[in-house]
């Protein structure tokens, strides 16, 4: 049964507001799918779950004030709307991400917040996308069909910038689930793997990734073919790669970033590029999202643009989904909830 609430969508066996439910609020971005989306989300939860979907937190109060659970769905949920939401003991967010929420705000109100990091659901697109995007620019995919599309055969003005993977470096910042999946895809294309981050993986890990070794961020950009970022974007690494850091990279090094908009400085990336400083770069997420049209980095040489595609094919939003409410559904039940980030 479907039920119009004050604005929102309520989904389950009972009214909103039954106390003998669990109110969940489930918010889906209009980027990322809306109502349409949400509501595939609230189905799979069990009936004992009051779900109600909306496209902002504060969208229908009522449903805000009373839940005990939101699930977001790269929607921003603020301090504010932490603070009206009275009952709330869980954030859960539908990604690997966990940016667009006020976590400081959260912690303080002693309500977890989770990702859906150890399910592992996005890896295998990200790493794909990730791939997609290096050999795009590998192999100038984009100029290529472009030119043939005007009748153009462009293959003596290309042939000079068309370079392999094979044998070329690829650094990865962060080797978390999503890193350690391109680090494996890396391995067959016969590239020598590097890594950034807070901790070293075990040796048995870094053997089992190809020989992958552990760099300092700043050796790792100086060493790199290719850098690509798998980082959780947080306030230290806000614009990790900024116009000092961009400026250790080669002349011919390339970068992609299937992550965060906002991990990279994307004016410093746009002069880089327009100088000729760097080769190209491969990007799926932005800053804000979509980008508006005075974003540099649309209109900059050697790119390769997609609309953050890397974790939402047909299979991924299901692994995505099911996790999300699989970690729900078990706090409900008593159990201690998985992947909290401001514990």
């Amino acid at each position: 049964m479907n039920e119009q609430t004050d604005k929102g969508v309520a989904v389950g066996g009972g009214a909103a507001g039954d106390d003998r439910r669990k109110q969940v609020l489930a918010v889906v971005s209009p980027h990322v799918g809306g109502r349409s989306a949400g509501a595939g989300l609230a189905s799979l939860f069990p009936g004992d779950a009051q779900v109600t979907v909306v496209e902002t937190a504060d969208e229908d109060p009522r449903a805000l004030r009373e839940a005990q659970v939101l699930v977001t769905a790269l929607a921003p949920v603020t301090a504010g709307q932490l603070a009206a939401a009275r009952q709330l003991e869980l954030v859960q967010c539908a990604s690997h991400g966990f940016d667009y929420v006020d976590v400081g705000a959260a912690r303080a109100r002693g309500i977890p917040v989770c990702t859906i990091g150890s399910s592992g659901a996005e890896a295998q697109n990200v790493a794909e996308q990730t791939f997609a995007l290096m050999l795009a620019l590998a192999k100038q995919l984009v100029p290529a069909h472009l030119a043939l599309a005007e009748a153009d055969w462009a293959l003596p003005r290309l042939q000079g910038s068309l370079t392999e993977l094979s044998g070329k470096t690829l650094g990865i910042v962060g080797l978390g689930q999503i890193g350690q999946q391109v680090a494996r895809r890396a391995a067959a294309f016969d590239m020598t793997v590097v890594y950034a981050g807070r901790r070293r993986v075990s040796p048995e890990t870094e053997e089992r990734l190809g020989g992958a070794r552990h760099l300092p961020l700043d050796e790792l950009l100086r060493t790199a073919d290719y850098v690509t970022l798998h980082t959780p974007l947080t306030d230290e690494t806000h614009r990790l790669l900024d116009a000092r850091r961009l400026a250790l990279l080669r002349p011919t090094a390339y970068v992609i970033n299937t992550a965060r908009g906002a991990l990279i400085d994307q004016d410093a990336l746009a002069d880089a590029l327009e100088r000729g400083t760097l080769a190209g770069a491969g990007i799926d997420v932005f800053d804000p999202e979509p980008p508006t049209p005075a974003l540099r980095l649309l209109r900059a040489p050697n790119v390769v643009l997609s609309p953050h595609v890397a974790g939402v094919t047909r299979e991924t939003v299901v692994r995505i989904a099911l996790a999300a409410v699989e970690n729900v559904t078990a706090f409900l039940s008593g159990e201690p909830p998985r992947d909290v980030v401001n514990a």
